[in-house]
């Protein structure tokens, strides 16, 4: 909450939503710390799921790379719209992959004994993390351009989801 009354609400909308540093002061770091706190927890998923190896791993980076893509992009071209610099754009991203590779590896070493109640605890907050970060700016923007066709490709998703975590 205290993210988006910063200016950082919709960081990962495509649209002319995100404001401008000149219309909100900080809202540049906002997004980016926001873009931080979306990242992070996935990572750190990653990382200790790679301690477990197998299918679960794969489905893990399967599932964070497709959330991801269209999330970076879509921000990008957000930030873009609100007038930030392509530097400034290319090095958030950057700091942002660095970061999240770190957290990964953190998952990694950190949690190497940790009980198996401790992994699915972090896993159900990265997750929780997700489904907040898509239900709050991914859908109502999909809903927004495709309208009909969002929840046919939201279950889809799921079934697909489901499909490789049980293969």
């Amino acid at each position: 909450m205290l993210l988006a009354r910063r200016g950082a609400r919709h960081r990962k909308r495509s649209g002319d939503e995100q404001p401008s540093e000149q219309e909100q002061p900080g809202s540049g770091s906002a997004i980016a710390v926001g873009a931080l706190l979306d990242g992070v927890p996935e990572s750190v998923v990653i990382g200790a799921s790679l301690l477990a190896g197998g299918p679960v791993s794969l489905v893990t980076v399967v599932a964070v790379f497709l959330s991801n893509v269209p999330e970076g992009l879509s921000s990008a071209a957000g930030m873009r719209q609100a007038g930030r610099s392509r530097r400034y754009v290319f090095l958030l991203w950057t700091a942002i992959a660095l970061v999240s590779g770190a957290a990964a590896l953190a998952g990694y070493t950190l949690l190497g004994g940790a009980p198996p109640e401790v992994l699915a605890a972090i896993t159900a907050l990265a997750a929780g993390a997700i489904l907040a970060m898509i239900t709050d700016t991914m859908v109502p923007e999909a809903f927004e351009d495709a309208h009909l066709l969002v929840g046919l490709i939201t279950v889809l998703g799921f079934l697909v989801a489901f499909a490789i975590s049980h293969a």
